[in-house]
């Protein structure tokens, strides 16, 4: 009997999935257990596996398709056997078609529908892509009126190019591109010029040569630009999801403090020559700093559960990884607990597989509180927002030398600043600003983690 291959459930907090790829094509043979695709979660590329044996005799949805929990998606079944029912049975997938309808239309007179193939970033000086349509031309009707055609082709010419056979007034037209996809760059521009140039009187200077191509040849005429429309992830729609539910419904407020910075970088360059292979970063002592922190002062390591008020008994830290497609936060687990070394490790295991995409859901999701860290960006200060049902975040600028007066003399000291997001629904502005003096505390004077 045929049976029924649905979009699984792969993370707690999935809602969709995303096929990412089909590891068995129509008419293989499948076992029981055996893996059947790649699926992407919210926060992860999973496999889906097969739960009977059989063959694959069709595939409900294409590679880069979405489906909702659910929803039929491909159909196993015996060699000979009828599944025609099924099939009909099945939802029609067309995210595509169902986008088109509601995606506004940038301009109201019709357009060739061949598109330009993207092009390479190959030109020297830009790498943008403008799409050059060349004049309308009149036809005679069949009824000896004349109506109006739209060119049949669309060239693709770099913006550079573009303004420079504006300026030399080259009719781009004319012209074979050779870049990549027949794309116009410069170089065309410069062989069109010299070329032009060397068509006329040697005597003639080069000034006015290029004087007379621009009164002889037409303006290029430039339309709105192109664009491509492509499939949000699953991480880009979820992060869209709950940062809705976030800043909106979530009371934020922001308190900001710097930190001087010195001795903790001094301790981590003596951590690192003691040892290399441990690699302490920056960020894993602010971790470490963080989670004592809110053992300090437990009303922070909290999150609101509707009627009640949830305290963590130890702190698990969300760290904010950037991927290509998002943000995703690996939870280093009872961080008050681990010595620095284990948090570095952990860390740069957790960050590694997160950005191929191997982090299992229990290792990014349940965290009490969150950091994200832009100083290795160079960004001085921003703010984060808070990812629910957490009650704060720490968001970390760069480590950079300032100017400060200490005993009344003008010195130089690694500072950091430092702003915390809050909910206040859980932490009070007096409560925050209390966690924040024993972390800059911590921090400015590392030694009392070994107290």
């Amino acid at each position: 009997m045929a049976t029924q291959v649905i979009m699984p459930k792969l993370s707690p907090t999935m809602e969709e999935g995303q096929l990412s790829r089909w590891l068995k094509k129509e008419g293989d043979k499948v076992s029981m257990g055996e893996p059947l695709a790649e699926i992407d979660t919210d926060k992860a590329t999973m496999e889906m596996q097969a739960l009977a044996n059989g063959v694959l005799r069709k595939i409900l949805i294409k590679e880069g398709e979405s489906a909702p929990l659910g929803q039929l998606i491909a159909i196993i079944g015996e060699p000979d056997e009828d599944i025609s029912g099924m099939i009909q049975a099945a939802p029609q997938s067309a995210p595509a078609a169902a986008a088109a309808k509601t995606e506004p239309q940038p301009a109201p007179e019709p357009k060739p529908e061949a598109q330009p193939a993207p092009a390479a970033q190959s030109d020297e000086f830009d790498s943008r892509r403008t799409t050059f349509i060349g004049n309308k031309k009149a036809e005679p009707a069949g009824n000896g009126s004349r109506r109006e055609m739209q060119p049949s082709t669309r060239l693709i010419v770099s913006p550079l190019a573009a303004r420079m056979a504006a300026e030399a007034g080259v009719d781009l037209r004319s012209l074979s591109g050779s870049g990549p996809g027949g794309r116009i760059v410069k170089r065309d521009i410069e062989a069109a010029v010299s070329q032009a140039a060397g068509a006329r009187a040697p005597s003639e200077a080069p000034e006015r040569r290029l004087r007379a191509v621009e009164t002889k040849a037409p303006q290029p005429v430039f339309e709105a630009t192109t664009y491509h429309d492509e499939p949000a992830s699953e991480i880009r729609r979820t992060i869209a999801r709950r940062l809705v539910t976030s800043l909106g419904p979530v009371p934020h407020f922001f308190l900001t403090i710097d930190v001087e910075m010195d001795r903790a970088v001094e301790m981590r360059r003596n951590i690192n020559e003691l040892d290399p292979e441990l690699k302490i970063s920056i960020n894993d002592i602010i971790i470490k700093v963080a989670a004592a922190a809110l053992m300090e002062h437990p009303q922070v390591n909290a999150s609101y559960q509707d009627k009640n008020i949830r305290y963590y008994d130890h702190a698990d830290i969300g760290v904010a990884v950037a991927i290509d497609e998002g943000l995703i936060t690996p939870v280093v687990r009872a961080a008050d607990q681990k010595s620095l070394s284990q948090i570095a490790r952990e860390v740069r295991d957790m960050a590694e597989r997160a950005r191929h995409r191997k982090l299992r859901p229990e290792e990014y999701t349940g965290a009490s509180f969150s950091i994200s860290n832009l100083g290795m960006f160079g960004i001085d200060e921003f703010t984060a927002v808070i990812n629910p049902p957490e009650g704060g975040i720490l968001a970390i600028g760069a480590v950079t030398p300032k100017p400060v007066v200490r005993e009344n003399q003008i010195v130089a000291r690694q500072m950091m600043r430092v702003t915390m997001s809050c909910d206040h629904r859980v932490i009070d502005g007096a409560t925050g600003a209390k966690f924040l003096q024993t972390f800059k505390k911590f921090l400015e004077n590392p030694l009392y983690l070994l107290v």
